[in-house]
Formats: structure tokens, C-alpha cells, sequence
């Protein structure tokens, strides 16, 4: 058994105990039962593309209900095969689900089965959506239901995906469709709880049909999962339903957000070479935001994969945010300077910094297109906006600071092993920026410690050297009182040589800093710090990071 997430012929339910969680995700978590529990009863496949059989089957022709006509099978999952037949009634052709039950499974298994695909059916007929699959009829033969639903002809997101990665525009039109047939879902108390690729159908006509329903949940139903087990494909399954947490509409959107990050990456971020750590790393990985899926893109698959249930954006933002993003793209530009004002792309000549800054882009053309610079220079605010600038990224950085921060792509992170300090470093050397979330220090009168977030304590500190006293030297020091939202917070400027730095004329360096207080007096606090050059075009650039970075830091309400 293989962990990417269950192909047309594996099942895609694990009877796995959770492993045992780091701390961090709001409501505490039950403890995970002491033993392996059984395997709980495995989840139905979607139907696939309409294909002949490769071989005869005995069962083809055979003839269901007195009016579906098996014709080939399409393909097998864990709990049904289903089958390409034709409605001798209304002569159409449909897809129907058999149910199937490993034979060494005893009659509780084989009644849970069953009594899941007859959840299936009602599940999706209750759901009237195009995005969801028709449900026409449920037939009882051999003691056994079998289901009777469009045939949607076309592959997979899953078959797709083996193709090749979407680009964003087309992943976010599919994403809208999954979306739409979930919220509908939601609406009436249903839970999908298996949104993977595989069940996600792309018919004809751009049509996006969300699939296999035989392991939802419905509101006031009784559960059919064993103690301790779970059911779903371990790469796409939300974390508090590793943890056993009772699952909300939530949980679906966490899997469209691996979903939508497949979509452009080829694979799941969570996907590990055995089970375990694929549900360990659902746990306690933080990806990297896709590759191929910057911008707005980006963003919010980073939000939907929040680990907090709480935290991820509600359906109506993710909405919005798929329609823009799925709308077309607009007619290209004519004029001859257009590549230059608003092309997407950030050239490696240029500072990451400055892949907004169309300013510092034309100024690096030369003399050529002046006028056009002046007149950037008078209209254009390269750091404004609503969102980060152009090359930026949203990281959630939930289990260091309970916050998402915003930074240049390019910087790459780093970590301290204490789990309280996280940054990330510009591959050029000339910028960093630092977050931290600590509690305050134990002693106020050792200037060994932080000072924490009092400005007086702090200034004296730097001034008498910083860190063991050895970090820095002719420190000049400046404070404000700040806000940062709706709290009160502390922002500081300093200027500083590195401490034993040569030459008649070192290299002034800067700290921009914010630091906001808990909610409480001992609470720990967050601070943020961008170093810089303490002058030139490069203070000018940090400076405009700093900016970028406290708008961009968004703490989750305690």
C-alpha cells in the first residue's frame, strides 16, 4: 500500500493510530488510544474516464436491477468497482458502483460497507450542485446496494496531474468548481473529508465534478469509524482529524488547499515516503509557498493550509479570491515601454527588494526612457497596496510565532533549535529579517538577558554593546510608541558598528525593530527586526522591507 493519496485501484483508507502531536493547535488534543485500532472500512473511488476493459469480465453483461446492463469496468477502490453500463429504460449510459468487501472481512465489515454506500448515495443526492455527481438510483441486488450515478466522461484532476502541473489561472478555475460543490455540501451539514485530485472529475465542456462521497460525514448521523481510526488519503487529510478533533467545514477547505497546491506543484506537499510521516508532516511540516503559484495564488493556499482550524480564511474570501484569479487574463499591453511598466517578473540583477519597484527597474535602463522614469517616479508608490509587493510570500509561521509573516521569496529561512526565533536572509547578504516570540526576561537587572519590549531597558542595552555585550558598538538609539493591530507596540531605530570591526571607516549597520507586548504582563512577546546598511540606497530599500514586513505580519488572536 502505497501513500499518494489512493489511485483508482487502492483504497484510500488507513486504519492508523494518530501519532502523538506537537503542541500549539488551540483545543487541546485527546490522547490516542494505547493500541492499533482495526482497519477502518476503506473509502469508495471516484469514477474515472470511460475506458474499455483490457481483458473480458465475467460480469460484464450482466444486468442490475432489471435495467443497468454492465458493459466494462472502469475501475476498483477499496470499497466498490465501478462499472460502465448502459440504462436499458431511458438508453443512456451510466456509471455504477459495486460494492466490494475483501473476502476475509467478516459480516461487521461487510454490513459497515454497505451501510457507507447507501450514506454515499444519500449524501449526494441531497446535494443539488452541477459540481457534484448525479446520483440516479440505488439498486439492491445480491443483498447489496449498488449505486447508480452519472457517468462523467474525462480523466481525473489525479490523471490529470500525471500529464503535467496546471498553471495557476486553470487550477483556480478548478478549485472554484471543488469549492462551490463543497459549500453546498457544507450548507446542508455534509462533510466530503476525502478532497484529493483522484476524486475531483474533469468533464466536458470545462465541467468540474466533485466525487465520491462514501466517506462523508452527515450532521446528525452515526459515525461508522472505529475508535482511534481514521478514513481519507493521509496526504490530504486537515490535522485536527489526525488528532481525532471533531472536523468542520474547515477541514474540506484544508484539503482544497493541498489540492489547489498539487495542482501547480505535481504533488501534495505533505507526501513522505510511508504513511506516518506523510501524517507527521500534515502535523508539524511548514511548506514553502508553491514555485509555481506565487502572488495571490500562493497566499492563499498558505492560508488554507493553516494548522489551526480557526485561523484558515472562511469560504466566502477563498471565493473572491479564486474568481480573481480564475478570471481571464487581461488583453496585452501595445504600448512599447508596457513590458517594462508592468511586466511580472523580477530580474536577478535587481535586489528582491526591488521586483516591485518599477523605479529602480528603469533607473537600471539607462537614460533611454527618462521621461518615462520621471513620470514613475512622481505616480508610482512601489510599496503600496493591499497584499505584499510583487515576489513576495505569505508563510505561516503558526507553531514559532502564531502569525503569518510576509518576506521576499528569494530569502531562505532558518530556525533556531529552540523553537522561538525563525528568519530569513537575503542571498545577497545585505538585508535579514528576524522574528521572534519569547517571554520576557527572568531577571530585569541583568543586561546578560533580552530586555524585552521596554525601550528604555532595551536602549541601554545596545548602547552598553547588546549581547554579552559583545555585539555591537557606538550604538545610537531612537524609540517611538506604535500600534500594530489595534496593540500598543514599540518601534526602534538603531545605528551601530559591528563590534571589533577593521578599518579606519567601518560599515554603519541599522536595526529597524517592532515589538509588540503580550496580552499580559509575563506574556511572551513578538519582535521583529530588519538589519540593514545604516545609509545609502540600500537604508533607503530596508527601510521600505521594514515597512513591508510589520504590514505584513498578521499575529492570530490569542
Amino acid at each position: 500500500m502505497t501513500d499518494h493519496g489512493g489511485r483508482a485501484d487502492e483504497p484510500t483508507s488507513y486504519g492508523l493510530q494518530p501519532p502523538h502531536a506537537p503542541g500549539g493547535f488551540g483545543a487541546p488534543h485527546p490522547a490516542p488510544p494505547a493500541h492499533i485500532p482495526a482497519p477502518a472500512a476503506p473509502a469508495s473511488a471516484p469514477v474515472p474516464p470511460a475506458a474499455p476493459a483490457s481483458a473480458p469480465d465475467r460480469s460484464a453483461n450482466r444486468l442490475i436491477g432489471g435495467r443497468y446492463r454492465l458493459i466494462a469496468r472502469l475501475g476498483h477502490g477499496g470499497m466498490g468497482t465501478v462499472w460502465r453500463a448502459h440504462d436499458e429504460v431511458v438508453d443512456r449510459e451510466v456509471a455504477v458502483k459495486e460494492p466490494r468487501v475483501p473476502d476475509h472481512l467478516g459480516e461487521r465489515e461487510h454490513s459497515t460497507v454497505h451501510e457507507r454506500m447507501r450514506r454515499e448515495a444519500r449524501a449526494a443526492a441531497r446535494i443539488d450542485h452541477p459540481s457534484v455527481v448525479t446520483v440516479h438510483d440505488v439498486v439492491i441486488e445480491d443483498g447489496k446496494p449498488w449505486i447508480v450515478m452519472e457517468l462523467v466522461r474525462g480523466p481525473s484532476l489525479g490523471d490529470r496531474l500525471q500529464e503535467g502541473t496546471l498553471d495557476p489561472r486553470e487550477a483556480a478555475r478548478i478549485g472554484l468548481a471543488v469549492l462551490d460543490a463543497l459549500t453546498a455540501a457544507h450548507a446542508i451539514g455534509i462533510l466530503h473529508r476525502d478532497v484529493k485530485p483522484d476524486n475531483v472529475m474533469l468533464g466536458t465542456g470545462d465541467r468540474v465534478v466533485l466525487t465520491d462521497f462514501g466517506i462523508a460525514q452527515i450532521e446528525g448521523e452515526q459515525q461508522l469509524t472505529e475508535t482511534g481510526a481514521f478514513i481519507g488519503s493521509p496526504e490530504y487529510i486537515a490535522p485536527e482529524r489526525v488528532l481525532g478533533q471533531r472536523p468542520g467545514p474547515e477541514s474540506d477547505l484544508w484539503s482544497l488547499g493541498v489540492v489547489l497546491y498539487a495542482a501547480v506543484e505535481g504533488m501534495s506537499p505533505y507526501r513522505r515516503s510511508h504513511t506516518p510521516a506523510t501524517l507527521q508532516a500534515v502535523l508539524s511540516a511548514e511548506p514553502q509557498t508553491p514555485a509555481r503559484g506565487t502572488g495571490a495564488f500562493g497566499t492563499l493556499v498558505m492560508q488554507l493550509l493553516r494548522k489551526d482550524p480557526a485561523a484558515r480564511p472562511p469560504a466566502a474570501e477563498v471565493r473572491r479570491t479564486l474568481q480573481e484569479l480564475a478570471a481571464p487574463a487581461p488583453a496585452p499591453a501595445t504600448s512599447p515601454y508596457a513590458a517594462l511598466a508592468t511586466g511580472s517578473g523580477g530580474s536577478k540583477w535587481v535586489p528582491p527588494v526591488l521586483h516591485r519597484n518599477r523605479t529602480a527597474q528603469f533607473a537600471l535602463g539607462g537614460g533611454a526612457l527618462a521621461v518615462v522614469v520621471a513620470l514613475v517616479l512622481v505616480l508610482l508608490n512601489p510599496f503600496a497596496g493591499d497584499g505584499p509587493p510583487e515576489n513576495w510570500q505569505i508563510r505561516p509561521e503558526n507553531e514559532v510565532l502564531s502569525a503569518d509573516v510576509a518576506v521576499p521569496e528569494e530569502y531562505k529561512r532558518v530556525q533556531d533549535d529552540n523553537g522561538e526565533l525563525v528568519w530569513y536572509a537575503d542571498p545577497s547578504g545585505v538585508f535579514e529579517i528576524a522574528f521572534w516570540h519569547r517571554a520576557p526576561k527572568s531577571d530585569p537587572d541583568s543586561m546578560d538577558e533580552n530586555p524585552g519590549v521596554d525601550p528604555v531597558a532595551r536602549k541601554a542595552y545596545y548602547e552598553k554593546g547588546g549581547a554579552s555585550t559583545t555585539q555591537m558598538e557606538e550604538a545610537s538609539v531612537t524609540y517611538e510608541d506604535a500600534t500594530h493591530q489595534g496593540r500598543e507596540a514599540v518601534e526602534m531605530t538603531t545605528d551601530f558598528i559591528p563590534y571589533a570591526s577593521s578599518g579606519d571607516d567601518p560599515v554603519r549597520y541599522r536595526f529597524r525593530e517592532l515589538l509588540i507586548p503580550g496580552e499580559k504582563k509575563n506574556d511572551p512577546y513578538w519582535h521583529v527586526r530588519v538589519r540593514m546598511p545604516a545609509k545609502g540606497e540600500a537604508a533607503k530599500d530596508g527601510d521600505a522591507i521594514f515597512a513591508e514586513v510589520t504590514e505584513g505580519l498578521k499575529i492570530h488572536a490569542s
